[in-house]
């Protein structure tokens, strides 16, 4: 992977609707070889695939929560097992296995208190081998799917630290 196909991902996580034709322009190709580089980056698993952003308070789900998982055993068995059945729930939009303490780190979506409590007790708690949850709602985003750092804005040279001079 070159300076080019990180500045054609950097170009599609911003907008990812792009024409290759707007795409080629912003990294200053000509649309064949911006198109040739967008199907291997497809090809090649790099450009997992393309998406709708929704809002989630738009469509009546925009009570989130933190959730800690403590287990209660570790075993193989039981995280396989409590990971296909957290994976098939879903309220749940992130789900991370961390080291330490706690065991997962998961974000849910519901509609309200009342739905997060009924998802909480009904199933988050009933899922194979869980010990302990421990909640936080969140207050405000202030960071959202951030694209990655792949490339410096577009017409800006990376900035390089300038020798000192001597006086």
């Amino acid at each position: 992977m070159d300076a080019i196909d990180r500045q054609i991902l950097a170009a599609l996580q911003v907008e990812g609707r792009l024409s290759v034709t707007e795409l080629a322009a912003r990294v200053r190709l000509s649309t064949a070889p911006c198109h040739r580089r967008l199907r291997e980056l497809e090809r090649t698993g790099v450009i997992k695939g393309y998406r709708a952003v929704v809002d989630p308070t738009a469509v009546g789900l925009g009570f989130e929560v933190l959730v800690n998982v403590t287990m209660d055993r570790e075993d193989a068995a039981t995280i396989t097992e409590f990971e296909a059945a957290l994976a098939a729930v879903p309220q749940v939009r992130h789900a991370e296995r961390l080291f330490g303490d706690p065991d997962y780190l998961l974000r849910v979506t519901s509609a309200d208190l009342a739905g997060y409590a009924a998802l909480r007790d009904e199933t988050l708690a009933a899922l194979p081998g869980v010990q302990r949850l421990t909640s936080t709602i969140v207050m405000k985003r202030i960071v959202d799917d951030r694209p990655l750092p792949l490339a410096p804005a577009a017409g800006r040279a990376p900035q390089r630290a300038r020798p000192r001079q001597k006086r």
